[in-house]
């Protein structure tokens, strides 16, 4: 296969990655060389109320899977209100296919640091937390080390660079829990309870890290920010589309020649980055493929030509999510794929509510049948129902997610569970794993 064409090339726009290969990419010195710092001199030069205002008009949307206006996030915390204010960063990243935020905090720590400092000013905190997936110990190296040099530099602590403006930093891990990527079970888990969501409202923009005003950022959105302040809203919607602005990281893995990070422009459909990773592996067709990591709906060869952003993903029945672009082939069999997601969805449900908890155990236990063999007709009924009653009654996303790739799967790949109910498939399960499925 020859290289990808130019006009694919040019959809390349490291931003965010630009650094990562660099020796000692995750040193002071290494970021200060390359830019490192100069956005928070610039943005510490204007009053807090502008950099809301440029990020709004840079269009920059969280990138943490729902996509929310980060400026608006912003301006939605209540100032002169005699409260401390909070920033907290989602670092919890767990889902089954997104890997993202880990290479960013590994390679560059610096620029989460930067966004953070940056953010903190704008929204007026002066005390931010980074929450770690508990998993990521190389990455919390990196991270507490970062803050350490930030410290020592004068980025951190009492009057950054002269200013008036000073901010503490803490770096915490966690303890592995997936339901921690949700915002209030993270506040929760941050505050030392167990991490389970809250009823909103109140939402945390009021009410969040110990009932003060808190912004909940993802990595990804929080690095964003300084490439922002130093390029300009203009330069920054020059990427992307209209209504999903700037650079994003695909994470694309599975039946392709060379799976791994590519930072593209918004709008880039799936058979160019298919082209930048050298396509798919020989003897390998595409079959079906996920946009945005496993709680989004399945896509299939199909949807080839839909640009990855936002609008056109919903458009065409899935999330954009974390641009966990999962890649599977003829030889992956839709059913089993779901079943393995579904497992570790019952697992890492916090149990706080019917729905997610009971539906999420019954639908593994259905799929257990159907792979085994020993399905019926009736269970593809029993499951789009189990669905049903989980989508939009389930107490957070966790419960909506799971229910993404069942019926994505049943909608294009009913004759893939037929087959396993009426014999054409062999089980793929035995006797044994089917114990406690009944």
């Amino acid at each position: 296969m020859s290289g990808p064409r130019p006009e694919v090339l040019a959809k390349l726009t490291p931003v965010l990655t630009r650094r990562w290969l660099e020796p000692d990419a995750w040193r002071i010195e290494t970021y200060e060389r390359l830019d490192g710092y100069r956005a928070l001199r610039k943005a510490l030069a204007v009053h807090p109320d502008d950099l809301i205002a440029l990020i709004k008009e840079s269009g920059l949307r969280g990138r943490g899977g729902a996509g929310f206006p980060t400026g608006m996030k912003w301006g939605f915390i209540p100032q002169n209100d005699n409260k401390p204010h909070y920033l907290v960063v989602n670092a919890d990243e767990g889902e089954p296919g997104t890997c993202k935020d880990l290479p960013l905090m590994t390679h560059d720590p610096h620029a989460v640091i930067e966004g953070v400092i940056i953010a903190a000013y704008a929204i007026r905190a002066n005390r931010a937390f980074i929450y770690l997936r508990g998993e990521a110990v190389n990455a919390a190296r990196r991270l507490r080390n970062a803050v350490a040099e930030a410290y020592a530099a004068g980025y951190l602590g009492k009057n950054i660079l002269g200013r008036s403006f000073s901010l503490d930093v803490v770096v915490h891990s966690g303890a592995g829990a997936y339901i921690c990527g949700e915002e209030t079970a993270l506040l929760d888990s941050l505050e030392g309870y167990r991490g389970q969501p809250r009823l909103r409202p109140p939402f945390p923009a009021t009410h969040g890290l110990y009932s003060c005003p808190t912004v909940v950022n993802n990595v990804g959105t929080i690095a964003s920010v300084p490439p922002i302040v130093l390029g300009g809203a203009a330069w920054w919607r020059s990427m992307g589309t209209e209504k999903s602005s700037g650079p994003m990281i695909y994470s694309l893995s599975g039946r392709i020649n060379n799976p791994g990070q590519y930072e593209c422009s918004m709008g880039i459909t799936l058979r160019e980055l298919l082209e930048l990773a050298g396509g798919m592996q020989p003897g390998h067709e595409l079959k079906f493929w996920t946009p945005g990591g496993s709680s989004t709906p399945m896509l299939t060869a199909d949807h080839l030509d839909v640009p990855l952003d936002f609008e056109s993903v919903a458009a065409a029945g899935s999330i954009l999510g974390t641009t966990a672009t999962q890649i599977f082939s003829q030889h992956d069999c839709p059913v089993y794929a779901t079943y393995r997601w579904l497992k570790f969805y019952e697992h890492e449900s916090c149990g706080k509510c019917t729905p997610c908890r009971e539906g999420n155990y019954w639908m593994v236990r259905t799929y257990r049948r159907i792979l085994s063999g020993q399905g019926t007709y009736q269970d593809l009924d029993t499951l789009l129902d189990t669905c049903d009653n989980i989508l939009g009654r389930a107490f957070c996303g966790l419960g909506d997610g799971a229910t993404s790739s069942v019926t994505s799967s049943l909608k294009y790949f009913k004759q893939d569970y037929l087959d396993y109910i009426e014999g054409r498939k062999p089980p793929l399960l035995s006797a044994k794993e089917l114990v406690g499925a009944h």
